[in-house]
């Protein structure tokens, strides 16, 4: 690709990304020339091909520019919306090397220094951070879906928004599908709503299907126009299915998962670093106990997403730093993380979905020019014909189709609240409103209406009525909030379902090391030995929603439980193994 791509940008911009980059790839190039006028892009490119960079490089530029030329207002001028804590902490770990760059080619260009703060707001965020964050907002500011609601329904959240400029939507294809995205859309429209001047929307993806309607979906029902930059999703790929040399059964046998782990054990051994994904939590600490004897307990560790904040940082910096080996994960390292060279990745079980595999195959060679390599371990005679469908789909360049729930009202009830609790509306402005976020875009107004009477009268109950939320003003049709309806707001945010889990409390220093199922924590007595993050904790006593532990000093364990949901097949996925 040509250097003219950054001929729009700022020369410190331009300076810094040559002293970096040979040159821009084709998604940046065509990203840029679309992103650099202000308007709506939708970027599907390969994992490794620079699409973060591609959509926040205009942005930065912006800020760059209006620093130099009358200083930066102290307000959230791009919101980067992710739907990992994990994605938004490494985004902006992955923001600082540019601003940083950036600084340093201005000064050395004779400028005046540009200060471009970045933050990130998550549920992981410390009480101080938050009140950093509004005693000095930041320029660009990462958060996820449900903490981008919490902020858009309280007063300080709202503040430091009204001012967003634009909004970068990473992964679009992992929340679009589910009720999590009819969230999101909303969470925009009422962010458009609090804004002067709408913001400019980009959205990015590796693999997202069918193009058209994610574009729709990411602008929402209005004229607006969305500029589709598709540079593919298939790329080379060194894939291949890893067979044991027993025969496999409907059940593995313990010989088998012997020969599994030693070829797991081998793999590991010839690479620098592999990442493994597993389908559930329970396999992820059985997997990481067993490599663990094989190649070392320091060579290994464990990421799921019950496990302490604190114990997935200090994984994912090790495996960057690289004195990991092997990192043994759930789909909380799945999306686009920038976690370091990975040589390989392997995957135990078929992900079920062809887009996961392929994102968590991106993982390796996640970088311009690298070839991706994977290797899939069938743990069943079931699983080895979808493992080996699955990898004749890829073959053939098929993605899963993205199905987006349409008109979820538990979720506009949620919205509706939320915004109401903050300022009062007309029935018939927020119904427009509403409207505009493409999976409400078929809402009747009698299905609004019914939402609203209940969410004002609520249902009766022995004790009297509950659950009235609104004032519902019938004859001027307008509607504001009851008491509590805030906090009622801010205290059931987001559309991810309870687990019920109990925490784990380590003792004497008494901070929370993780999380194990309900199940689990009824069935432990003192004394019983359980591994969490490859270590061994004794119980000490089980509370109501607390396991209190002290370290078992490396004793041999039982493996936790979990009750979760198993991910289901996808439809292309079964028209592959209904053609097998």
């Amino acid at each position: 690709m040509p250097l003219d791509a950054l001929s729009a940008f700022h020369p410190a911009v331009a300076g810094w990304f040559r002293s970096r980059f040979p040159a821009p790839t084709e998604a940046q190039a065509r990203a840029w020339a679309v992103t650099s006028q202000h308007r709506n892009a939708l970027i599907a490119a390969p994992t490794g091909s620079g699409k973060t960079l591609a959509a926040f490089l205009s942005a930065i530029n912006d800020l760059v520019v209006e620093g130099l030329s009358k200083g930066l207002s102290d307000e959230v001028h791009v919101l980067y919306v992710s739907p990992l804590k994990a994605l938004s902490n490494d985004i902006q770990k992955n923001l600082q090397e540019p601003l940083a760059g950036i600084r340093d080619q201005l000064l050395e260009l004779g400028h005046d220094d540009v200060a471009i703060r970045d933050a990130v707001r998550t549920g992981d965020t410390s009480a101080f951070e938050r009140n950093r964050m509004r005693k000095a907002p930041p320029h660009i500011l990462v958060t996820t879906p449900e903490s981008l609601y919490i902020l858009l329904t309280s007063e300080s959240g709202r503040a430091m928004l009204k001012s967003t400029r634009s909004v970068i939507v990473d992964e679009l294809h992992s929340v679009a599908g589910s009720k999590r995205g009819s969230h999101l859309m909303l969470s925009l429209e009422r962010l458009e709503a609090l804004c002067e001047k709408p913001p400019v929307r980009v959205g990015l993806s590796a693999t997202v299907k069918p193009l058209e309607d994610m574009a729709r979906f990411l602008v929402g029902n209005r004229d607006d126009a969305v500029e589709i930059v598709d540079t593919g999703h298939v790329r080379e790929r060194d894939l291949a299915l890893e067979m044991p040399r027993s025969p496999l059964e409907a059940i593995m046998a313990n010989e088998v998962w012997d020969e599994l782990y030693d070829r797991l054990a081998e793999l590991i051994q010839s690479h620098r670093t592999t990442l493994i994904f597993v389908n559930n939590r329970r396999l992820a600490e059985r997997a990481t106990r067993f490599l663990a004897e094989r190649i070392g307990a320091e060579h290994v560790a464990c990421h799921h997403g019950s496990l302490s904040k604190e114990h997935r940082l200090n994984a994912e910096t090790r495996l960057k730093a690289g004195t990991l080996k092997a990192l043994i994960a759930t789909s909380s390292l799945e999306l686009g993380i920038d976690i370091g060279d990975i040589d390989l990745v392997c995957q135990m079980g078929s992900p079920r979905l062809i887009s996961a595999f392929l994102q968590r195959v991106g993982r390796a060679g996640h970088a311009i020019g690298a070839i991706p390599k994977g290797r899939l371990f069938p743990l069943s005679l079931d699983d080895l014909v979808e493992c080996t469908a699955l990898l004749d789909g890829v073959r053939r360049g098929e993605l899963d189709r993205i199905r987006v729930p349409q008109k979820p009202l538990d979720v506009l009830s949620q919205q509706i609240v939320g915004e109401v609790a903050c300022r009062e509306w007309g029935v018939d402005e927020l119904f427009d409103a509403i409207r505009r976020a493409q999976p409400y875009a078929e809402l009747t107004a009698e299905e609004f209406e019914q939402v609203l009477q209940m969410l004002a009268e609520g249902y009766s109950t022995r004790r009297g009525r509950r659950s009235a939320y609104l004032h519902y003003d019938t004859v001027n049709r307008r509607l504001r909030p009851r008491k509590g309806a805030r906090l009622t707001a801010v205290t059931n945010a987001g559309v991810i379902p309870d687990q019920f889990d109990y925490d784990v409390v380590l003792n004497p220093e008494g901070y929370r090391i993780g999380s194990v199922g309900e199940d689990f924590a009824f069935e432990s007595m003192p004394g019983d030995i359980f591994q969490l993050g490859n270590t061994s904790y004794r119980v000490q006593k089980v509370e109501v929603n607390k396991v209190f532990v002290e370290d078992a000093r490396g004793m041999a364990p039982t493996l936790p439980f979990w009750v979760g949901e198993a991910p289901a097949r996808s439809d292309e996925l079964s028209a592959a193994v209904s053609r097998l």
